[in-house]
C-alpha cells in the first residue's frame, strides 16, 4: 500500500482541543457506546442552551458535539471548560479525544448475540488506563458488533463481532480477522492491538491515522490473520423508528433526529423519560428501559 502523506496533524475536535470555527469552539464528546446519562444529558443541554448555538450535534460515531462556543486562544472559556467536566463525560483527560467505541446500540437490550456493554466499559477503562494509548489518532474506531451485523460494515480500526453469548471473533482494520476468545479476553486483546498500532504506525506525515492505511493493512497487528468465521456475515439494517420490544419485556423507543441536531429543549425532554439514553451511529436516539 503506497504510505499516506498528509500536510496537517489529526485534528478531530475534542473538549480540550476545540474545533475553532466563525461561530466559536466547537467540542465533540465521545460517548463509549454511544450512552449518556439522563443527568449528563441535562447538563449538556444546559451547555448548549446557555454557551453555544442550543443544540446538540449527534455524529455518524455515536458521539455529541456543541458548537459556538465561547474560547480564548484556542481553549474552552474556564467556566465553559468547567461546565463540560462536570457532565462526567470526560473520564480522562489525557485520553479526551481516543475514547471512540462504537457498539451495536441495542446491544443487551433487544436481540443480539451478546450483551457487549460490559465489554465496552472494560475497554474504556483499560484504553483510560494506559498513558501511552493516549497517543491514538483522534480518528482510531474501535467497533464492537453484537453478532446481528448493524455496525460491522463500518471502516474500523480494532473490532470484534460476537458469535454467540461466549465467543467473538477479533478484527484488526476493514478486511483482516483474528483469533475468537471469549468476551472477558476481547478488552485486553483490542487495546494491545491498539498498542501494536502505535509501535508501527510511523512518525511525522507519513503516520497512519487508520490500519487500513498500513503497509500489512493489519496485518502488522494480527500475523497473517484467521478465516473468518461465516456468522459474521449478518447484516441488519438500522431498526425502524418507534416501539421495539425489549428482550427483559420492556420497550425501547427509536426516535429520529432530523439532520442529527437535537435542541437542547428536546434533549431535556428525553432526558425526563429515561434514565439513560442512547445516541446511535444513525444520528438518532434510543431511549431504552421504558415500562
Amino acid at each position: 500500500m503506497t504510505p499516506v502523506i498528509r500536510d496537517r496533524a489529526d485534528r478531530c475536535p475534542g473538549v480540550l482541543r476545540p474545533w475553532i470555527a466563525e461561530d466559536g469552539a466547537l467540542v465533540r464528546l465521545r460517548l463509549v457506546g454511544g450512552r449518556v446519562d439522563a443527568g449528563a444529558l441535562r447538563r449538556l443541554a444546559r451547555i448548549a442552551e446557555e454557551s453555544g448555538d442550543g443544540v446538540l450535534y449527534l455524529t455518524s460515531r455515536a458521539n455529541v458535539q456543541i458548537r459556538g462556543l465561547a474560547h480564548t486562544g484556542g481553549r474552552l472559556a474556564p467556566e465553559v471548560a468547567e461546565a463540560v467536566r462536570a457532565t462526567g463525560l470526560l473520564p480522562s483527560p489525557s485520553h479526551d479525544r481516543v475514547r471512540n467505541i462504537m457498539v451495536s446500540p441495542l446491544t443487551g437490550l433487544a436481540g443480539g448475540r451478546a450483551d457487549l456493554r460490559p465489554v465496552a466499559a472494560e475497554l474504556d477503562r483499560l484504553l483510560c488506563a494506559d498513558p501511552a494509548l493516549a497517543g491514538l489518532p483522534g480518528k482510531f474506531l474501535f467497533c464492537l458488533d453484537d453478532g446481528r451485523g448493524d455496525v460491522s460494515s463500518r471502516r474500523l480500526d480494532a473490532g470484534l463481532v460476537a458469535l454467540d453469548a461466549s465467543h467473538v471473533q477479533l478484527r484488526a482494520g476493514t478486511g483482516l480477522w483474528g483469533p475468537v476468545v471469549g468476551p472477558d479476553e476481547a478488552p485486553a486483546a483490542l487495546t494491545e492491538l491498539a498498542r501494536r498500532f502505535l509501535g508501527v504506525r510511523g512518525h511525522g506525515p507519513r503516520a497512519a491515522w487508520h490500519v487500513d492505511e498500513l503497509p500489512g493493512a493489519g496485518r502488522e497487528l494480527l500475523g497473517p490473520g484467521r478465516p473468518r468465521d461465516p456468522r459474521t456475515r449478518a447484516v441488519t439494517p438500522a431498526p425502524p423508528f418507534g416501539c421495539i420490544p425489549q428482550d427483559d419485556g420492556r420497550r425501547a423507543e427509536h426516535l429520529a433526529v432530523p439532520g442529527g441536531a437535537l435542541s437542547a429543549k428536546k434533549a431535556a425532554e428525553l432526558a425526563s423519560r429515561a434514565s439513560w439514553i442512547t445516541v446511535t451511529p444513525w444520528r438518532s436516539v434510543i431511549l431504552p428501559d421504558l415500562e
